[in-house]
């Protein structure tokens, strides 16, 4: 369990790294917090360029990496655990993949799992790369500790539990679709040999893909209610049903789908490398263990 926890979260790091830029310009186009006629992704890479420097693509990137080693430790070992659960409870032995409909949902029960052990992270994350700074004024949440102390001090400890309702909700389809559509494609094409990284991290892609355009609405939604009652932020919502209504009338369904583009480009690579660096840190590590029992 540990070893698999290492590995998950050491591949959840560099996934989230490497797609950062990507990341930034989606969050802004959902929040609409940029000041800008057009949530156009060009538009939006020039001007945190112009305003932040080239460092301002990876705003958040420090608190997102604190909440993602944790976070992706938690989903791949867990997942693990939910299957071996699952297959306990089917009689499936482990030489068999086990059906899709348990891989979702012990993907599922990970994703959630995960959420409720980490989410003042992702909210301070969202404070941070969903605002772009003005040219001239000061950015209010510019790191994990002012943000948590600013959110604390401006609208009471529960402030960091602000989205947690929509971002519960949607881990369970999220993870779940993800993992599920890797069972799938596992079991549509299946090999004889060991599972390859490369393997993984094309099935990992594909699955990434499905669960964001599925659950995007879902994820705009929890980044409005992370925002609300943010400094410069004038939106309030009593809760995730209010959001949903005050988004719709205001500006249509459109507004649920926003920067909806460069997520479908974000959320390819970014599965894939987590997938893939899985299982070949899985599979380095167990070699490395093997070769230190053997010389003992």
């Amino acid at each position: 369990m540990t070893r698999r926890m290492i590995c998950g979260g050491v591949a959840g790091m560099i996934a989230k790294t490497a797609t950062n830029p990507l990341e930034r310009i989606k969050m802004l186009s959902q929040t609409g917090e940029h000041g800008l006629q057009s949530s156009g992704v060009v538009s939006l890479y020039r001007s945190i360029i112009e305003n932040e420097g080239v460092m301002g693509l990876w705003a958040g990137n420090g608190a997102n990496l604190l909440r993602v080693f944790p976070a992706k430790a938690v989903v791949f070992s867990s997942n693990d655990m939910y299957q071996g659960l699952f297959r306990k409870l089917t009689k499936t032995p482990d030489d068999q993949k086990l059906a899709p409909f348990y891989a979702f949902f012990a993907g599922g029960f990970a994703g959630m799992t995960a959420t409720a052990c980490t989410y003042p992270l992702d909210f301070a994350r969202g404070r941070i790369s969903g605002k772009l700074a003005q040219q001239g004024v000061n950015k209010e949440y510019t790191g994990i500790i002012r943000t948590v102390i600013v959110s604390v001090r401006d609208e009471g400890f529960l402030a960091l539990y602000k989205g947690v309702t929509p971002t519960l909700i949607g881990a369970l389809p999220y993870e779940g679709i993800k993992f599920g559509t890797v069972a799938i494609l596992e079991g549509s094409f299946p090999t004889e040999e060991k599972t390859s990284p490369m393997r993984k991290m094309i099935f990992g892609g594909l699955g990434g893909v499905m669960a964001g355009l599925i659950t995007y609405p879902n994820d705009t939604i929890r980044r409005l209610l992370q925002l609300q009652g943010s400094r410069g932020t004038s939106s309030e919502y009593s809760g995730f049903v209010d959001c949903v209504r005050k988004t719709y009338q205001a500006e249509g369904i459109g507004r649920f789908y926003r920067g909806m583009s460069i997520n479908i480009i974000r959320m390819a690579p970014n599965a894939a490398v987590q997938f893939g660096s899985y299982e070949l840190l899985k599979q380095l590590t167990a070699i490395l263990v093997a070769s230190i029992v053997e010389g003992q």
